[in-house]
């Protein structure tokens, strides 16, 4: 039995080390470098993740880029949840190693995207109607203000509040998943700190869905 629940933990480590080399794939870094021949990194607010690839590779690579990276938290969720089926803390862990793998990507010395992206596709995975609440919520705010970091903070924020609705509608029932959703809610906000000083000094970039970014803002 001891041999048995040995190879079951080391199984278990090893897929999430993998999701976590998924959630690593710099998507908009490895798109500059093949199809641009830059390093995103170089430009607009040096991020490696979709937002910045919008404003410096163009709306259709950005468009790409953001649905990769959504497409990376969805398809670990759908493998756990496979492999996991009754290990719900199982499940939320692979979530957290997909979106930290993106936030700190092994391949770019730890210094990855945001998680807005990856974080939404686990969540379209684990709570369709949270997530479909907060996207709508992410692209009016977007939409109207041009701020994608007001959008991502404002969707991570509704998001949090849908699924302690659902939650509390559901009789309390899948309550981890509501830990792992304030987590990845109060991460996201915090990692745009900086950008919630700038908009609130009037001197955060707005996004353009112009075809490429002119040299002048490079």
């Amino acid at each position: 039995m001891n041999f048995i629940n040995g190879h079951a933990f080391l199984f278990t480590l090893v897929l999430l080390l993998l999701f976590y080399l998924i959630g690593s794939i710099p998507t908009s870094f490895v798109l500059g470098k093949i199809i641009k021949k830059i390093d995103i990194r170089k430009y607009g607010s040096g991020n490696v993740g979709a937002t910045n690839a919008l404003r410096v590779l163009g709306w259709k690579i950005g468009v790409i880029a953001l649905l990769f990276d959504m497409f990376k938290g969805f398809i670990v969720i759908f493998v756990a949840q496979i492999v996991f089926p009754e290990f719900r803390l199982m499940i939320l862990a692979s979530g957290i190693a997909v979106i930290f793998g993106h936030i700190f990507t092994v391949f770019l010395k730890f210094k990855g995207g945001k998680g807005v992206a990856t974080s939404a596709g686990v969540f379209i995975a684990l709570s369709p109607l949270a997530s479909v609440i907060a996207l709508i919520a992410f692209f009016v705010i977007t939409i109207f203000t041009k701020y994608v970091s007001l959008g991502s903070i404002t969707g991570a924020s509704v998001l949090l509040i849908s699924k302690v609705i659902i939650t509390i509608n559901n009789n309390f029932e899948n309550i981890e998943y509501l830990l792992i959703t304030f987590i990845v809610a109060a991460f996201i906000v915090y990692k745009h700190k900086d950008n919630i000083k700038r908009i609130l000094n009037n001197t955060e970039n707005k996004i353009s869905f112009k075809k490429t970014m002119d040299t002048n803002e490079m």
